[in-house]
């Protein structure tokens, strides 16, 4: 992700995630530690060249919309997807922080008309990718306790329970389930199950 995705990211989140949307303020922060030499973040997004639409174009196969940091998004009218400057259509996003040899997904998400493409889960795919070149010797998320579609998806690639944080999301109240993969094992389980439904999810995963 770079600071031109901004305002067509913010576009897809608002979407997504109206009563906790991420704020411009807060891309341009993180955006700000994934540059130089103690970058400590990485954001990525998954576009469409512009004039490309539906389903048919979006990389991989897939799963289900689930979106980690917040709610499965569902309903809303349109399809939730930001158009970039150059014309292209970004269609997901997804970010994660490393410190201290723990990676911490900060967001994944993908827009409405490309649940169920596998996008998500390529998108976890980047950022366990991304906690490997940080050295990460475990990966931690939250994602909420009524989100099981998420939950799923996270268990595919070897991400177990390990707590609750109580009112977690606000506003809602809603807790969060920790989940945690510890990096030494094999955390990509679609390469033994490219018959079925594929690896991914949501949304062209990572703020890049």
């Amino acid at each position: 992700m770079r600071w031109w995705d901004i305002a067509p990211v913010l576009e897809l989140e608002r979407a997504l995630f109206p009563d906790d949307a991420w704020s411009k303020g807060l891309f341009w922060s993180e955006l700000a530690h994934a540059r130089g030499a103690n970058a400590n973040r990485r954001y990525v997004v998954a576009e469409l060249p512009g004039g490309a639409d539906g389903t048919d174009d979006a990389p991989g196969a897939g799963d289900a919309g689930v979106a980690g940091r917040h709610a499965s998004a569902a309903g809303g009218p349109g399809t939730g997807a930001g158009i970039t400057p150059t014309g292209g259509r970004i269609v997901g996003y997804a970010g994660l922080a490393a410190i201290d040899g723990t990676g911490d997904v900060q967001t994944i998400a993908v827009a409405y008309d490309h649940w169920s493409t596998g996008l998500g889960a390529r998108l976890l795919t980047e950022l366990l990718t991304t906690a490997t070149d940080f050295e990460c010797r475990e990966v931690l998320l939250e994602v909420r306790v009524d989100n099981t579609r998420a939950q799923r998806l996270y268990e595919r690639f070897g991400f177990e329970p390990v707590g609750v944080r109580r009112g977690y999301y606000q506003p809602g109240n809603i807790d969060a389930l920790v989940m945690r993969l510890a990096t030494e094992a094999p955390s990509d389980p679609s390469a033994s199950d490219s018959g079925s439904a594929a690896k991914n999810t949501e949304q062209g995963m990572t703020h890049g």
